[in-house]
């Protein structure tokens, strides 16, 4: 079980290999996210205001799976269950390539190699992916056990990415959240409001 980056979204058909631009691997906000939960994982009080400065550190990846499995001590039986779902969405990708009749057999036999050539990144782009949203699903729990009704963050486009995927699970719980920015004395300022009570 390793993370590492694996690299944009692959395209891929019987003309080649292209990259989705704008759909990155989840690794590169796999660090952000992890400043986030170590930021607000400590023994909380009562009706105290806490706040907690983020500082990013760029993190290796042994670093990386040492954090999520102190909070996740069975998260390699778990990515081996999800990936194995996942090889099997891929055999089935191309069998269903196998069985396109608008392609001649030169042109699926390019688009399975293609496809098998791409296994490994494509394996790695969902390990990563599991890993991120387990260390979202984290922050998550942390921020319900505890009533956070607010993070607060300087503005970054990672942060916001991981905000936003904070919002959407906060959703999945039936806990409404809002999501801004401020100036303060310049500097802009992610602000992530929840409402919980």
């Amino acid at each position: 079980m390793k993370v590492e980056y694996a690299g944009a979204k692959p395209i891929i058909d019987e003309r080649g290999i292209f990259f989705k631009n704008g759909k990155e691997d989840k690794f590169v906000y796999l660090t952000f996210a992890i400043d986030i939960l170590n930021s607000i994982n400590h023994p909380y009080e009562d009706k105290k205001i806490y706040s907690n400065q983020i500082n990013h550190k760029n993190l290796s990846s042994n670093e990386v799976l040492t954090i999520l499995l102190k909070f996740h001590p069975n998260l390699e039986k778990t990515m081996n269950k999800e990936i194995s779902s996942y090889l099997i969405h891929l055999d089935n990708e191309e069998k269903e390539v196998e069985n396109r009749t608008s392609l001649s057999e030169i042109e699926k036999y390019v688009y399975i190699s293609n496809l098998k050539l791409m296994r490994n990144y494509k394996i790695q782009r969902a390990k990563n992916k599991i890993f991120y949203f387990h260390c979202i699903q984290t922050i998550v729990e942390i921020i319900i056990e505890h009533k956070i009704k607010k993070l607060e963050m300087p503005f970054n486009e990672k942060f916001w990415h991981i905000l936003q995927t904070i919002e959407g699970e906060l959703s999945k719980h039936r806990i409404g959240s809002s999501l801004n920015v401020t100036n303060e004395n310049d500097h802009l300022k992610l602000n992530l409001t929840i409402n919980i009570y």
